[in-house]
């Protein structure tokens, strides 16, 4: 499970990055509110840890920017600030919980649960992708209305990795981070993705030449 974390206070920033990577997180750190919206877009999150004031871009602003990306990753802040208009701003711009500093270690692996099992617990299985084709994202099924078209597990991996990013351009880079996990050949990925498309309507999914794939809302 993949977790972004931005604080710009570097002591804690590695306190809390050595902590989770003890749990079993891969956890990457910026300090920088820019560089942590960019990064957003060059790996899948699972969830996002936000300080609020940081450089270039405090938190509330990036996720704002997320948010009218339709990037839905749940998001954490964690922040000193305790005015109610403070949190009244953040939960506004999309996070799904605070975490007031100081904090216990052991309070956040809580939160990073909660937020976890609340997004997952959502309920909305039912994703129309267009063209009368329906995925079911609980049964890893795709419906062509009352027919099934079988899809293999790579292929399914693939669609799935692209609905998470839905408008947005999947490189072949995070394609093979998200449905490989290592290495493998550029046309490895052109082949499964081709067998995917030559399932679906005609131009469901979309070649973006020399930046990837993506399915339009």
């Amino acid at each position: 499970m993949k977790i972004l974390l931005l604080e710009d206070e570097y002591s804690l920033r590695i306190s809390i990055e050595e902590f989770l990577t003890d749990l079993g997180y891969e956890v990457d750190g910026f300090m920088d509110g820019l560089e942590a919206h960019d990064g957003v877009y060059d790996k899948s999150y699972d969830i996002l840890l936000l300080d609020v004031n940081v450089p270039t871009l405090n938190g509330f602003e990036m996720l704002k920017k997320l948010r009218e990306n339709d990037i839905v990753t749940p998001a954490i802040f964690l922040t000193s600030m305790t005015d109610m208009q403070n949190l009244k701003e953040g939960y506004k711009h999309g996070c799904c919980d605070y975490i007031r500093k100081p904090f216990d270690l052991e309070e956040l692996e809580l939160r990073i649960d909660q937020a976890i099992a609340s997004f997952a617990g959502d309920d909305s299985s039912q994703v129309n992708i267009g063209c009368d084709i329906i995925y079911d994202t609980k049964r890893s099924k795709l419906m062509h209305g009352n027919k099934e078209i079988i899809l293999r597990k790579t292929e399914k991996d693939i669609l799935e990795t692209l609905l998470k990013h839905k408008s947005i351009v999947v490189s072949t880079q995070m394609l093979q981070d998200e449905v490989w996990g290592e290495y493998v050949e550029p046309a490895t990925i052109r082949v499964q993705l081709n067998n995917l498309r030559k399932k679906l309507p005609e131009n469901l999914i979309q070649n973006r030449r020399g930046l990837g794939y993506i399915i339009e809302r």
